[in-house]
């Protein structure tokens, strides 16, 4: 009987103690690229369910805009620096139905934050590079492909600010601009 009770106490406690850490990770490092970038990241946790997500990466991308129309080599490589609050809504019920929410692997509401300074690689005509700052709210999800690797999916729509005037155009842009994108990662 006594053998029967400290084992039922111990499956309760651990019950317990697995019901508390339902929360983001406390810091998660990792790389991850798509279709048009490669970027390092490091998301830290800020509460249970919210984490500061930075980023510094590089965006590729192919320019046909107003600011790129007299070259012949509109492919450009550029650094963003990315600022992203992102609030994880669905790790307690991911996890009462026993699905992984290490490396936060759940469902995620965030804010965007981008800059682009006025650098490039592959800037073979020398055009003049046009920096911009976004701010888009973004509806995300995140998903683990075993130990290290994760895929993340992520679509929203914004506000972007170009700083044309530096690149000695006429006048700033301000324009609505969309996030979508689809990666694959490594998590360290």
């Amino acid at each position: 009987m006594k053998k029967t009770l400290i084992t039922l106490t111990l499956c309760g406690l651990t019950l317990i103690a697995k019901a508390q850490s339902t929360s983001v990770e406390k810091s998660i490092f990792g790389l991850q690229t798509g279709v048009l970038g490669i970027w390092a990241y490091n998301e830290a946790k800020l509460s249970n369910t919210i984490a500061l997500r930075t980023e510094l990466g590089f965006d590729f991308g192919i320019w046909e805009s107003t600011f790129y129309d007299d070259y012949d080599s509109p492919f450009l490589l550029t650094p963003v620096i990315v600022v992203e609050p992102r609030f994880y809504y669905n790790l307690k019920k991911r996890s009462e139905n026993s699905k992984p929410i290490d490396g936060n692997s759940g469902n995620f509401i965030a804010l965007k934050m981008g800059y682009h300074p006025e650098l490039a690689l592959f800037n073979t005509d020398d055009a003049p590079i046009v920096s911009d700052f976004s701010i888009i709210p973004t509806w995300g999800i995140r998903r683990n492909l075993g130990k290290h690797f994760d895929f993340e999916a992520g679509l929203g729509a914004g506000f972007s600010y170009t700083f044309a005037k530096r690149a000695g155009y006429v006048k700033n842009k301000s324009e609505m601009e969309l996030n979508m994108h689809l990666r694959i990662g490594y998590k360290f």
